[in-house]
Formats: C-alpha cells, structure tokens, sequence
C-alpha cells in the first residue's frame, strides 16, 4: 500500500510537461547552473579518478551531461522513476546508459565508483530505504554525493509542488547517511545567501494565498536576478572550496564513503 502511495505521490509531482519546461530553463537557471558548479567541484575534489558513476533521478540529464564533460573516460549510467524524463537525458547524453528504475530497487552490487543522488531523496518517504541500496551498491569506499533541499521552516507550496515528503535538517539527514553504513566525509549548506529571499517569498504566500503559481513558479526570475544570484552563489563556492562550511542554507550538500568499519569488525 505504501508504495502505491508513493508511486502516485511521484506521478503527481513530476509530470509529462514537466520535463519539458525543465529542459528549456535549466541551462539559463541560476540555482541549477550553480548547484552543478558545486557538484562537480565535489566529484573532482572527492572522486578525482572517476571510473563509474550512476546518477539516480537524473531528469533531463541536465546534472549528468556536465559530468560527462568533466569525467570524458567515465562510465556513465543515469536512471529516472518516469520515463518521461529519459527522452531528454538519452539526447543530452548519448554516451550515456540510462534507465528506468525505482530508487529502493538498485540493480547493482559493489560495482560502482559514485553514486549522485541530487535533489531526490526529499521525493521518497523510504529514504533510508534507498540509502541502504546505494551502500549496496557501491564499491569498497565508494563515494556518494546527495543534495537535498534543507530547513523545514522553508517549507511552502514551491515544495508541495515539487512534491517534496520532506525538508530536511543537517542532523536527519547526517543521522540516516551514518545508519546506512557511511562515514561523512563533507557536508555543507549553500544557498545560503539567498535566505532572507526564500524566507521573505514564503512569508508572501502565506498572506496572499491566492497568488497563481505553478511547478516552474519558482524558476521564472527576472534576468538581472538571475545574474546576481548566481554570482552570489559563485561565492559561496569560493567558501566552500577553501573549506568554510556554511551553517545554514537552502539546500545541502553532503559527501560519504562507504565505510568498512562493520565488516572489519565482523572478521574480528
């Protein structure tokens, strides 16, 4: 039952149209131009010698055709609940291997060099169900990078929209990476500039609760917004790159190993 509950929770979330309007504003959109900057800063930092990385949720293949760009020899593999995502993907990335497929059922064992998870585990009420498989999955000290949307007091219709279970704080989140058998390695808020912002539109839609919005609402800036925000989320990679970790922010980023502790302690 709950998973069929999940299942038209997604569908809801995420429809056919949606991919569409997705594909033709990311590479213009300053939260996705800048979220990949950083994940592909993290790749590079923690997993410099890439040899195979899945990319679960990877929509339109916005996120996946940059690491296909940085990492050229990397074996790449992106996966999509909806199909509909996948028909953008295959022509962005057509190296690439992709699929449908459900997140708490990943057909791969110790086989992977990194597993992305960006922006998804918020879209999953069984999300340490899905960790446990990216554990699975993933080689002997295989990374994992996860962002995630953060803050529950954030929480608004942009997020019912998107169809979002959960805002997470740094402590679940830490809490349910750690119970999956990982070691954190990074974790770090961004977007964090841009609080007061976030904070001052969700405080309009509660006072103007018949504002028209829809699923690409929050994306639809004016130019010159769209600029300075990223440049402001430019500095903060600059932050982050030298080692600052940002307390509080939009979102969250988090980098783990696949740790080997339980086992070695099961041979002793």
């Amino acid at each position: 039952m709950r998973k069929n509950n999940l299942s038209k929770k997604m569908h809801i979330g995420f429809k056919a149209h949606y991919f569409k309007e997705l594909a033709e504003l990311e590479e213009g959109n300053f939260w996705f131009r800048a979220r990949n900057k950083i994940i592909l800063w993290a790749l590079s930092r923690y997993s410099s010698e890439l040899k195979s990385f899945l990319e679960i949720g990877c929509g339109t293949g916005f996120v996946i055709s940059a690491i296909a760009k940085k990492f050229p020899d990397a074996r790449l593999f992106g996966s999509e609940y909806l199909e509909e995502g996948l028909i953008y993907a295959r022509k962005r990335v057509p190296g690439a291997e992709f699929k449908q497929m459900d997140a708490r059922q990943i057909p791969y064992e110790s086989e992977l060099d990194a597993i992305g998870a960006f922006d998804v585990l918020e879209h999953i009420e069984q999300d340490e169900a899905v960790l446990a498989q990216i554990f699975k999955a993933l080689k002997p000290g295989g990374m994992v990078f996860i962002t995630v949307p953060q803050h529950r007091w954030l929480w608004s219709t942009f997020d019912e929209y998107s169809c979002h279970v959960r805002r997470y704080s740094a402590n679940e989140l830490h809490q349910k990476v750690s119970a999956a058998g990982f070691e954190i390695i990074r974790s770090t808020s961004f977007v964090s500039a841009l609080l007061p912002v976030m904070y001052a539109s969700r405080f309009l839609q509660r006072i103007k609760v018949n504002m028209n919005m829809d699923d690409m609402t929050g994306l639809r800036i004016p130019s010159i917004l769209n600029q300075l925000f990223e440049w402001l989320l430019n500095f903060e990679l600059i932050l982050i790159r030298i080692g600052i970790v940002l307390p509080f922010g939009g979102s969250r980023l988090l980098v783990a190993k696949k740790s080997l502790r339980i086992k070695r302690m099961t041979k002793k």
